[in-house]
């Protein structure tokens, strides 16, 4: 008998089915880890393990005993942090003793709290408020709290997800060398396939029907290495084999392809003579980036943030930018947007310099920043009304119906944006940005704010849709898969201030591209190695000797 066990259980709200018939037995010592979509039951499966929530039909056992309630031989770290703000990071950790161990004296309490704080690494911060931490060390604390009361299982519902991907990577490596110092039984909720994979004995999908999956055992010697496991031929199969049954469980072709584009010209506020001048675009160096510079003023001086960026991208190129978390990506994307001023340098889009914003640089932002009061159809025809003036309406509603089709909306065009959800609201994002056909796409991490296997979705629809246009498309991510997925070129960003272009690798990968396939590509893993590697080279803010020698100062489109 397991420690924890699933007998036939099934979870209704009202007459909404969340799970069906869930048979599950978690082993003593086993890291077990539930994989699978947004919105597929698995934070209501975990809080039955708390005992936060009971089955409908169904049991749910504890060492034989039926869970009826929490207990703090259960220890649970949620997604948010659930900090008492008023507290230090000591007090927080000493509420949970206090609580399960109310016999200690304050000298063992004292000592309890210590070793646990020390463990996650926050000795340095111990008398800090949660104000004063960052995401990644609020939930360090989660971590120490649920420790410190010495449960026999730790649940862990989706605790990385609000945190970014070098604190996410750090901080799931912290876990793995907690579960085997003490082998307490964890069961982890997550999206993320490589989280999974690193800290899993065993995967367990959860389908969008709230029914459970492919089982997958994870081999991979412990401790795991991430860079290493790049290399290795057991972990390419296993995620090969993940992603490949999530997406064909979870995502499929949602679009129908029944409506046809107009005929119809865009015009984007191009002066007749200049537009007259300019008919047949220019097809080498389309954008170019020349000496880019932004200077910001701050009290102690001018502060440079990007510097000398320098790219030249041909017509109908898609580049992915890639860089840690204040190198600049944002900015450069901006100054292309003509949203932010340039402060030395220049941007030439077909052979025009860049000055203010225009419909015909589209942006795509992490959140799509829709009017909640229109319908979706609604809020993609603003302007599509504004660059196609010579159309008339019927043409116009079936330019906005089209890419609504293409991004998976052909049901939901008439809804309002307030009641989608969030990756419905960011296809209306690109179905916007494309209705306007744009000569420059730019998209500042679109998919950042939504779980993996959203993101792979969206991926997917872009990829589909860009592949129709071939519109000139610049993508700023943080997510190495994400880059390799879409790019033909993969620019590298070195760390701020002065921050510049570090390195460009160019994916000669076959389109129409899937991540299935992609996976499965005797090049893949060397592509993700060279973006890897030089990501590696600049984590935690380090800067390398030779980065200013080796950053290339002009690099044409090849």
């Amino acid at each position: 008998m397991g420690i924890l066990t699933f007998d036939s259980v099934s979870k209704s709200y009202g007459d909404t089915a969340v799970l069906k018939d869930i048979n599950l037995t978690v082993a003593e010592g086993e890291f077990l880890v539930i994989l699978g979509f947004s919105g597929t039951g698995k934070t209501t499966l975990i809080n039955m393990m708390a005992g936060l929530d009971t089955p409908s039909q169904g049991s749910v056992t504890f060492r034989g005993k039926p869970i009826t309630e929490p207990g703090p031989e259960r220890g649970v770290i949620f997604q948010n942090y659930s900090l008492m703000p008023w507290l230090t990071v000591t007090g927080n950790v000493r509420l949970a003793v206090d609580t399960v161990f109310p016999d200690l004296t304050a000298a063992e309490k004292a000592d309890k709290v210590a070793h646990y704080v020390d463990m996650v690494g926050l000795g340095h911060a111990a008398t800090r408020r949660p104000a004063e931490l960052s995401g990644g060390m609020r939930q360090r604390v989660n971590v120490a709290r649920a420790l410190a009361m010495n449960p026999d299982v730790l649940l862990l519902d989706e605790p990385l997800s609000a945190l970014d991907a070098l604190t996410r990577a750090n901080l799931a490596d912290e876990i793995e060398h907690i579960w085997e110092a003490d082998r307490k039984t964890c069961v982890l909720i997550t999206n993320d396939v490589d989280e999974a994979i690193v800290l899993a004995d065993r995967i367990i999908a959860l389908t969008p029907e709230g029914t459970l999956g492919a089982e997958f055992n994870v081999s991979i010697p412990r401790p795991r290495d991430r860079s290493a496991m790049n290399n290795d031929a057991t972990f390419k199969a296993l995620r090969a084999e993940v992603t490949g049954y999530l997406m064909d469980v979870g995502i499929e072709a949602k679009v129908e392809g029944t409506r046809v584009l107009p005929e119809v010209t865009p015009i984007h506020g191009v002066p007749t003579a200049v537009a007259d001048a300019q008919k047949g675009l220019i097809e080498n160096r389309f954008l170019d980036f020349s000496l880019l510079h932004k200077v910001y003023p701050t009290p102690k001086g001018p502060l440079t943030v990007v510097e000398d960026f320098d790219l030249k991208i041909d017509r109908g190129e898609f580049i992915s930018l890639i860089g840690h978390s204040g190198c600049g990506k944002s900015t450069v994307l901006t100054m292309a947007a003509g949203l932010n001023e340039i402060s030395k340098g220049a941007i030439k889009l077909d052979g025009r310099h860049v000055e203010g914003a225009d419909p015909e640089r589209a942006v795509v932002f992490q959140s799509p920043n829709l009017f909640p009061w229109l319908t979706a159809k609604q809020n993609v025809a603003i302007g599509v009304d504004k660059v196609y003036p010579s159309a008339s309406q019927v043409e116009r509603q079936e330019v906005v119906e089209y890419y609504l089709e293409r991004v998976g909306l052909a049901d939901a065009m008439d809804k309002s944006a307030a009641d989608l959800s969030n990756g419905m609201k960011q296809r209306v994002g690109i179905a916007r940005a494309f209705a306007l056909s744009p000569k420059l796409l730019l998209l500042d991490e679109p998919f950042g704010m939504l779980d993996s296997l959203t993101r792979w979705e969206l991926q997917e629809v872009l990829m589909e849709v860009w592949s129709r246009t071939k519109v000139t498309a610049i993508c700023v991510t943080h997510d190495v898969d994400e880059a390799i997925l879409l790019a033909d070129r993969v620019v590298m960003m070195t760390n701020g201030p002065q921050a510049t272009i570090g390195k460009i690798t160019k994916v000669d990968l076959p389109r129409p591209r899937t991540r299935k396939a992609l996976l499965e590509h005797p090049d893949y893993y060397t592509y993700r190695q060279e973006v890897l590697d030089f990501l590696e080279e600049y984590e935690h803010g380090n800067t390398p000797k030779a980065a200013q020698k080796t950053a290339p100062k002009a690099i044409a489109a090849e």
